[in-house]
């Protein structure tokens, strides 16, 4: 009886190390690749695969230096789009700016919903299309998500009534595209799974 107690252990205790051995090695891996693609400059892809190799095994050498690199790369992808972003940008609704809905829902409207990004803040304005007057609804500071990113490591904002965005840019850095991927509430980042409310700006 002893013997198989033993026996049991002995086994139990390999198949430990292998999994462990085995989740090493996918982590060196995924290191691996995030470091190639960060030589390559394709930085958006090497922050995701640090963070992935970071998440397996957090308290060994690999996992602490994958949690530099997602520090330094999230600054640097910040600091990228936020350049890119500061400016006036103007709301054209919730379909892609090409879309024929977005024309139809622009010329029902007898305002302009524009948005003015500064480095610390957003600020939302109303535009009367006749008089060109422009009414300030309110500014929010620019606060990031680092507590739980549910699409980007660094691109969600939280707003003061705690819902996220994730913000992205067209190629040409013109079209701003915002998705309400979650919501912060006492419990933590709560993930929107479905019906995400979206809308697309035009810079300008």
């Amino acid at each position: 009886m002893k013997n198989t107690f033993v026996l049991i252990a002995l086994l139990s205790s390999l198949q430990f190390f292998a999994q462990n051995d085995q989740k090493t090695a996918f982590q060196k891996n995924k290191y691996e690749l995030a470091n190639s693609y960060y030589k390559k400059a394709d930085f958006v892809k090497a922050i995701d695969l640090f963070s992935l190799a970071a998440k397996i095994k957090p308290e060994n050498e690999i996992g602490k230096e994958a949690i530099k690199k997602v520090d330094t790369l999230r600054e640097l992808l910040r600091k990228e789009i936020l350049n890119q972003a500061i400016g006036t940008w103007k709301r054209t609704g919730n379909q892609p700016v090409w879309s024929s809905a977005t024309a139809v829902t622009a010329s029902q409207s007898t305002f302009d919903e524009v948005v003015e990004i500064k480095e610390n803040e957003i600020l939302f304005y109303e535009v009367d299309k006749k008089t060109k007057v422009k009414k300030l609804l309110r500014t929010e500071n620019l606060v990031y998500n680092d507590a739980k990113s549910t699409v980007s490591l660094f691109s969600e904002i939280i707003l003061s009534d705690g819902t996220v965005w994730n913000c992205s840019l067209n190629e040409n850095s013109d079209v701003l595209h915002v998705v309400n991927v979650a919501v912060k509430t006492e419990e933590g980042i709560k993930k929107i799974e479905s019906d995400n409310e979206e809308n697309y700006y035009v810079k300008m």
